[in-house]
């Protein structure tokens, strides 16, 4: 795997997208991107929640990191030196969106925590949403980590 300090004032394109960082939590990026759609998509809403929210960040972040990943495989990045400006700003906006969804999705999972939980269905609910919890904080590390070695890397440029 390519260092960081070796390729950190270039944008990779081609195969180097996923030997390089940041670039290389895409994948997980649009992994557990995903996995927070999939969950959310599945359970039923109860009661007024933000889940909504949630499913436009998912599916936001989930598209606009697809289209980014493909543009820097065919190397579109290379054209312009605003790239490395758009990599962090669109990285920093994934971040605060998910962040964002995350803590509502958090708050509406324990309030349904709270309630009788006797049905099973219910509790089937919960179960995934406490996964879409867990799976959208680690979504929200990812693009955190992402948007500040991207930052990084901007800087240094």
């Amino acid at each position: 795997m390519a260092t960081t300090a070796q390729l950190m004032n270039s944008l990779p394109s081609g195969p180097r997208v996923f030997k390089t960082l940041p670039d290389a939590f895409i994948i997980p990026e649009l992994v557990f991107g995903g996995l927070v759609w999939i969950l959310v998509a599945s359970t039923n809403v109860y009661m007024d929640n933000p889940q909504g929210w949630v499913m436009f960040v998912s599916v936001f972040c989930f598209v606009f990191t697809f289209l980014w990943l493909l543009l820097f495989i065919i190397g579109m990045n290379q054209n312009s030196s605003m790239w490395a400006t758009l990599d962090v700003a669109y990285h920093a906006l994934a971040a605060f969106f998910y962040l964002s969804a995350s803590v509502a999705l958090a708050y509406v999972t324990s309030v349904l925590g709270q309630v009788n939980l006797g049905d099973e269905t219910l509790f089937m609910y919960y179960q995934e949403d406490i996964a879409a919890v867990v799976f959208s904080y680690i979504a929200t590390l990812l693009y955190t980590v992402h948007a500040v070695m991207s930052a990084r890397r901007w800087k240094s440029s």
